[in-house]
């Protein structure tokens, strides 16, 4: 049986109560059309950084910084009362024992089904968030699903572990900003969009997996965001992108069936051989 997966790219900023209402109506609109499973992106309640150069880029830009919330707070209860049977997965600014993460969280009006912490942490992200521990997929009313957020992306082994949890369809929530040198005018043009774009068909084709990609779009401090949310079938191709603009990307899959079909012959997780990889000078620092 088919599901309709909605990938956004959008522009949010900083003020909290405006993007709780941003993502209402976005919630509301998934809701419609029928959607039933609908990916935002990374930051998307309140904001992602201003910038990523700087140790501090809330001082250096007079910014409070993204708003700090609880998985079991007031704003997520909203957020999922306003879900109901619709499946949704966003970035927020965690706050847990005294320390930021960068997060995503999966819930439906049943609660929450899933939290991630991201893992790989870009430029300055780290001074000002802990980075997340590990990767792990969890069910859903849509199938068993696996996070990702942004960077975590450009490592394969984030992907493939995630899959090899059984994971069929795996999210990831970005703010990816176009090249920070030599920027395109065009943004189709910028070789970050371009990266974004292979790293997403990349991590789908080699998993043989659904991937639902969502970004930001627009500009946030001294970051301009490529958008090109998208939904990439488990052969690597796209099956709908909203390019660079904003706006969602929204298809119906047959997840089962289209994974099956992907595997029938070549199965790459079940034919990898593990015992071959990673020798001792493998974890040697390449820095």
């Amino acid at each position: 049986m088919s599901i309709r997966i909605s990938a956004v790219a959008a522009e949010y900023g900083r003020g909290l109560r405006r993007s709780l209402d941003q993502v209402i109506g976005q919630i509301d609109e998934a809701k419609r059309t029928g959607v039933d499973l609908l990916v935002l992106p990374e930051a998307c309640l309140g904001g992602y950084l201003a910038d990523l150069s700087d140790a501090d880029s809330t001082l250096v830009h007079d910014d409070p910084g993204p708003p700090e919330l609880s998985v079991e707070g007031p704003e997520l209860a909203e957020l999922a009362a306003a879900a109901g049977d619709l499946v949704v997965c966003l970035g927020f600014c965690e706050i847990a024992d005294g320390r930021r993460f960068n997060s995503a969280v999966c819930f439906s009006g049943g609660g929450v089904h899933g939290v991630y912490r991201k893992v790989h942490q870009p430029l300055a992200e780290d001074s000002y968030y802990s980075a997340g521990s590990g990767f792990a997929a969890f069910d859903t009313p849509v199938g068993r699903l696996g996070m990702l957020i942004c960077y975590d992306k450009a490592f394969p082994e984030a992907a493939r572990a995630l899959a090899l949890d059984g994971a069929q369809i795996i999210v990831c929530m970005s703010a990816w900003p176009t090249s920070r040198t030599g920027a395109a005018a065009n943004l189709a043009d910028d070789r970050w969009t371009k990266r974004f774009n292979l790293f997403d068909a990349a991590r789908a084709l080699e998993n043989q997996v659904v991937l639902a990609s969502a970004n930001q779009a627009g500009s946030f401090g001294t970051m301009r965001f490529v958008a090109n949310a998208k939904v990439v079938g488990p052969g690597g191709d796209v099956l709908a992108s909203t390019g660079v603009d904003a706006g969602a990307a929204t298809v119906d899959v047959d997840v089962p069936s289209e994974l099956a079909q992907a595997r029938r012959f070549m199965c790459h997780l079940a034919d990898r051989r593990p015992d071959t990889y990673y020798p001792p000078h493998s974890m040697l620092s390449v820095r």
